[in-house]
């Protein structure tokens, strides 16, 4: 029997990375999946390849962006993996409009869409969950505003989970920080970027980052968290290539 039949999974960001990895393993266990991303092309492309989808075209960090999502399909699951590329130069090579790239677009999304599952609110038992970065909570020095939009998207998922239960909404909200994942185009971003700063060969970068998550994995850590509804596992986590590690 499939795990998530008569599921709705919504995906921000389902046309890339981990984003794709998280439609294709949501089809496989039998949901209904909406992918949203903003490139129609590469929407087109994921139709081709993952039969069954359903896709939606726009700017996720829209304020009216959950209103026409949520029109389309009302999630039982909703993982948010959209966001901006961030800048691999130091600080002070940085004007302010790069480093805030990250606020202006990953924040932006996870504050629409968490306020907008409290304010509608989602049905109870729904989970929507936030893909973070490891840099949230170890920093990276060269991404401008990166990890700290990162972390605050953490802020973001833990606050609305004290509002769901204050309220009791009974939606659950996870945020998951992935190490760099080579297997994706940003983590290769942020591997050049760093071995570049740092002047050693990417394989050195990599070897000295220890196990690595891979985009599937951190998918299937998403469908994992989205059938366990046992609150007391925590509602945060870090993912390596060794699994999940609840952030206290």
């Amino acid at each position: 029997m499939s795990t998530l039949t008569g599921k709705n999974i919504v995906v921000i960001g389902g046309s890339r990375g981990v984003g794709r990895r998280v439609v294709q393993a949501g089809l496989e266990s039998g949901a209904r999946v909406l992918a949203v991303a903003r490139n129609e092309g590469s929407l087109r492309q994921l139709s081709e390849a993952c039969p069954g989808v359903e896709v939606l075209a726009l700017d996720a960090s829209d304020e009216q962006a959950p209103a026409n999502v949520f029109g389309v399909v009302r999630p039982d699951i909703l993982v948010l993996c959209a966001g901006a590329f961030p800048p691999v130069a130091p600080l002070h090579e940085l004007d302010w409009k790069t480093f805030a790239v990250n606020w202006e677009a990953d924040v932006k999304i996870a504050f629409h869409f968490c306020k907008a599952a409290l304010s509608g609110p989602l049905s109870p038992g729904a989970t929507v969950i936030l893909i973070s970065s490891g840099a949230a909570v170890g920093g990276s020095p060269i991404s401008g505003g990166y990890a700290g939009a990162k972390r605050t998207q953490m802020f973001i998922a833990n606050y609305s989970q004290k509002e769901s239960d204050r309220r009791g909404l009974g939606v659950r909200f996870i945020a998951l920080a992935p190490r760099i994942m080579p297997d994706t185009e940003l983590g290769k971003h942020a591997i050049a970027g760093y071995s570049h700063y740092l002047g050693i060969p990417e394989a050195d970068f990599i070897q000295g980052m220890g196990p690595a998550p891979s985009a599937a994995g951190v998918a299937s850590a998403v469908i994992e968290l989205s059938m366990n509804q046992d609150r007391s596992k925590g509602s945060a986590f870090v993912v390596s290539g060794a699994g999940l590690e609840v952030i206290p």
